[in-house]
């Protein structure tokens, strides 16, 4: 009996312990993108959050510029593709880890934004790597969240 026991209790956990990684996959932020549909970098950069651990949506549209304004990216902070993961808006080639720290975090801005195309950043690892900053906005302005 004890045998029998020991099994079913070793089964149940090892079942358990199955379902952590089907679990897991539900839970994986979703980041939904817009990009040019001729836009090679964007593909990368969406490889790296992939690789990260987020899940990707990609929509590919003629003319990005209009969701940027309508989701609030100051145009100064404009770059190749816009993002949206748990209700935030991601510009540009903003690393992974930044965007598990603005998830974990939860602060009170409208997003991230990487301005430009600085070789080095997620999807841009082409040519010398230079620093660049990742921004946090909002309504009220801009501040430094990152430096890499």
């Amino acid at each position: 009996m004890a045998t029998r026991r020991t099994f079913l209790l070793g089964a149940a956990g090892a079942m358990a312990f199955a379902a952590v990684p089907a679990a897991n996959a539900q839970v994986r932020p979703l980041v939904t993108v817009y990009k040019s549909p001729t836009c090679g970098c964007c593909g990368e950069w969406e490889k790296h959050m992939q690789a990260s651990g987020f899940r990707v949506d990609t929509h590919k549209v003629p003319n990005v510029v209009p969701i940027k304004g309508n989701l609030g990216v100051p145009q100064a902070l404009h770059s190749c593709h816009t993002a949206i993961v748990g209700g935030y808006v991601l510009e540009g080639h903003v690393p992974a880890s930044d965007v598990k720290r603005l998830l974990s975090e939860r602060p009170k801005i409208t997003g991230l934004a990487v301005p430009g195309m600085i070789p080095g950043s997620p999807g841009m690892e082409q040519g010398t790597p230079q620093p660049y900053a990742t921004i946090a906005f909002d309504d009220r302005g801009t501040r430094v969240f990152a430096q890499h």
